[in-house]
């Protein structure tokens, strides 16, 4: 069943200790202004990594994958893996067609460039869910460094060191809470699917519902070395009502946290959004909001919201 509601809403993730996302130095990502932050493509990570691992029978392209020598995929390899009867195709709209069947795609779009023989191929997908930048909104943002030993020497140290084991070094986010804001159209599709055709999949309701599902459970899922410590903590779902036309601000500027936590859990005010979601309330078919008791209260919450535990 093809999916049609906008839909707006943010999904808050807690670092305890850890390093949701790193830099290429491996300490946790700072804005200038010494704020720490996540980039989009760590919550998409989070969501496509979900998917594929509990939906194996969907498809996601987008993904680190190697050959057998462990080399990983080119664009290209990865399109003839996916499709290996296409490999030489150069119709843009089996192409696109072949595309669209991945749900990373239908979710979040694609950049997609393929060598073809005498006819390069190239397709734009605008992605139906936009995720922004995660913010951390906790009011302290400090990391540190620590050193850690291998089990290893190294054999191609020229100094007397060459027969001790070798140190690295980690980082770590002592508390953090980021907040991503993210926004679903599924009218984005629509010039993609006229170059495709009927046969082509769409957004469906089952996709938005994985996507939900991910949303609320995707980082707790990926539990890696560095990310251990890193939880959903929250996700707010705002769905409009087909007809609706309206367009509502960035969550992240009506979510505030408080400095003081209460039974060791932090506070987040709502009241911005409850003015902005009571003032259309005609318009919004529906307010949902799941959240971890066991780390977060909520302030203020809008009077039509239905609140589940994560």
């Amino acid at each position: 069943m093809t999916y049609s509601n906008r839909i707006y809403g943010a999904a808050l993730i807690k670092a305890i200790n850890s390093n949701y996302n790193a830099d290429f130095s491996g300490q946790p990502r700072t804005l200038p202004n010494g704020v720490v932050y996540a980039t989009d493509k760590a919550l998409k990570y989070a969501i496509k990594n979900f998917i594929k691992e509990n939906y194996p029978f969907e498809k996601v392209f987008y993904f680190k994958r190697f050959n057998e020598e462990f080399i990983p995929y080119s664009l290209d390899d990865a399109f003839v893996a996916a499709f290996p009867e296409h490999e030489d195709e150069k119709d843009k709209k089996i192409i696109a067609k072949d595309l669209l069947s991945c749900i990373d795609i239908r979710l979040f779009g694609a950049t997609f460039a393929k060598k073809a023989k005498n006819n390069n191929v190239a397709i734009s997908i605008h992605g139906p869910v936009q995720i922004t930048h995660g913010i951390n909104i906790w009011h302290e943002n400090n990391f540190y460094s620590e050193q850690i030993m291998s089990p290893f020497r190294n054999p191609n140290e020229d100094n007397e060191d060459n027969m001790a084991t070798t140190l690295g070094r980690q980082s770590r986010l002592h508390e953090g809470h980021y907040l991503h804001h993210f926004s679903v159209n599924p009218k984005n599709l629509e010039e993609i699917l006229e170059l495709a055709g009927n046969e082509a999949k769409t957004l469906t309701a089952d996709d938005i519902a994985k996507l939900k599902e991910a949303l609320q459970r995707g980082v707790t899922y990926y539990d890696s070395a560095a990310k251990a410590g890193c939880e959903n903590e929250l996700l707010v779902w705002v769905i409009l009502k087909p007809e609706s036309k309206l367009v509502m601000p960035n969550f992240t500027q009506l979510m505030k946290m408080c400095k003081e936590k209460v039974d060791d859990k932090v506070q987040l005010d709502l009241a911005e959004l409850k003015k902005v979601s009571d003032a259309n309330k005609n318009e919004i078919e529906a307010v949902e909001i799941y959240i971890n008791n066991a780390s977060i209260i909520i302030l203020n919450a809008p009077d039509e919201a239905i609140i589940t535990n994560l």
